[in-house]
């Protein structure tokens, strides 16, 4: 049985009290009104010294070589967006809520107000699946433990800003050997205007626990959102993740997501992205446990002149880990994509088993995938495969389709569908896959 579903303020003080930029004074503001412990205004002061310290990417360093924060102004941005009426939500999002609300799950609307729908049953077995707010209010000692363990507060300029000036998130923690049967969602909306989203999600599963996580990202016209993710799955444990990105095409979108795997731990990942303007995603995973397995999926189809950037490391610390990477993406219009992914296999991690694939369509002429895969190897007994490849739609194969009768629209979606099957197939979750095929048919005009 379901429990009560309810929509919450969770925030301390009013929109209008706090300050219009993103500065230190908004920091201490944030904490102050929040009534945040000492030690969490203490993290949020350490990261912004880190933001202030780590210098503006000027376009030559490797990782952004390729994506340009051209137009970008972070004072364009208010750090705290105003909370959404039930009423306002977009019709999309509000069936969205409707379906977390007869789960046992959690939405999120923006960062500042939640939808908390809870099942005593899980409650009683020790699960928590609450927004980051309300955690730290109800579980400091699980936060403090865990906050910051996986993405550091000095990861990069805009994780360091992240953690200065977060905003909302999700906290997942499952106990030892518990099972959590039916995927767990949380929905982030952000309002609409020039505010920027700081969401974080922190997920725990102890020893032997197993559950699923969809996190569902939308709304952000002409907004920014910066996020983190960490994932620890405990030794034996299985921990199931899904990203869809989806924001709006007016917007801009950092990620920093980072799990670390320990012995026998398995972990699945995807992250699907859709939205955004221009997306950069720094995505790494450390097996740092014998037996350890981990496995990374990507989806993409930027259109118009959407720019989504996604860069991976697959970091192989401990011997009998095995790593599995494939992303793949069609482009559109002049969309354009980047992905440069990274094996590192340590020294002592013998019996290293790790693979990295990138395959591109290319939809028309102006469209444009780079791919830079890469090894570093420093053990002698592994096996470790990486390779990328873009080709054109083929017309031959549209023609084909269209000669028995399907609209052009319709014969490049099949092919299209055909072609990141490999990765819908391995989705753990049938609703997502029925909502990316739907993102599909939307992008192709069907």
């Amino acid at each position: 049985m379901v429990g009560e579903t309810h929509l919450e303020s969770v925030q301390a003080m009013t929109i209008e009290t706090l300050p219009l930029e993103n500065t230190s004074t908004a920091v201490e503001a944030l904490s102050a009104g929040r009534n945040e412990p000492a030690w969490m205004l203490e993290q949020r002061q350490k990261a912004w010294r880190f933001f202030e310290e780590i210098p503006w990417p000027v376009g030559n360093e490797e990782t952004w070589r390729r994506t340009k924060l051209t137009g970008f102004k972070l004072e364009d941005y208010r750090p705290f967006a105003p909370v959404a009426a039930a009423g306002d939500l977009p019709a999309g999002v509000q069936h969205s809520l409707d379906e977390v609300a007869s789960a046992s799950s959690l939405a999120l609307v923006d960062g500042n107000a939640a939808l908390h729908t809870i099942d005593p049953a899980l409650a009683a077995r020790g699960v928590i699946h609450t927004d980051l707010h309300s955690a730290l209010r109800e579980y400091p000692e699980l936060l403090q433990k865990y906050l910051g363990t996986a993405v550091a507060t000095d990861e990069n300029k805009f994780a360091a800003l992240h953690y200065a000036l977060w905003n909302g998130g999700t906290f997942l923690y499952v106990p030892r050997n518990v099972k959590v049967e039916a995927p767990l969602q949380t929905v982030v909306y952000q309002s609409q205007g020039k505010y920027a989203g700081y969401h974080h999600t922190l997920v725990v599963a102890e020893e032997g626990a197993s559950v699923t996580l969809v996190e569902d990202f939308s709304g952000a016209e002409d907004g920014l959102m910066d996020s983190v993710v960490e994932l620890l799955p405990g030794a034996g444990s299985q921990v199931h993740y899904l990203h869809l990105q989806n924001l709006s095409q007016t917007a801009w979108n950092f990620s920093t997501q980072r799990m670390l795997l320990v012995r026998d731990s398995l972990l699945r990942f995807l992250i699907a992205s859709w939205g955004s303007r221009l997306s950069k995603n720094w995505i790494n995973m450390e097996l740092n446990g014998p037996g350890s397995h981990g496995e990374l999926l990507g989806l993409y189809f930027p259109d118009g002149r959407q720019h989504i950037d996604h860069h991976t490391n697959q970091l192989h610390k401990s011997p009998n880990g095995t790593s599995d990477l494939l992303f793949k993406g069609a482009l559109k219009d002049r969309g354009r994509s980047v992905y440069q992914g990274y094996i590192k296999v340590y020294p002592n991690a013998q019996k290293t088993n790790a693979y990295q694939a990138n395959r591109n369509l290319l939809l028309s002429k102006q469209a444009r995938a780079d791919s830079i895969p890469g090894l570093e190897i420093q053990a002698n007994d592994v096996r470790c495969t990486h390779g990328a490849t873009a080709s054109q739609l083929q017309e031959e194969h549209v023609f084909y389709l269209m000669s028995r009768g399907l609209p052009r629209p319709n014969a490049e979606r099949l092919v299209v569908q055909g072609f990141l099957e490999e990765v819908l197939d391995r989705i753990p979750v049938e609703g997502v896959r029925a909502k990316i095929e739907d993102e599909i048919a939307r992008k192709l005009g069907v």
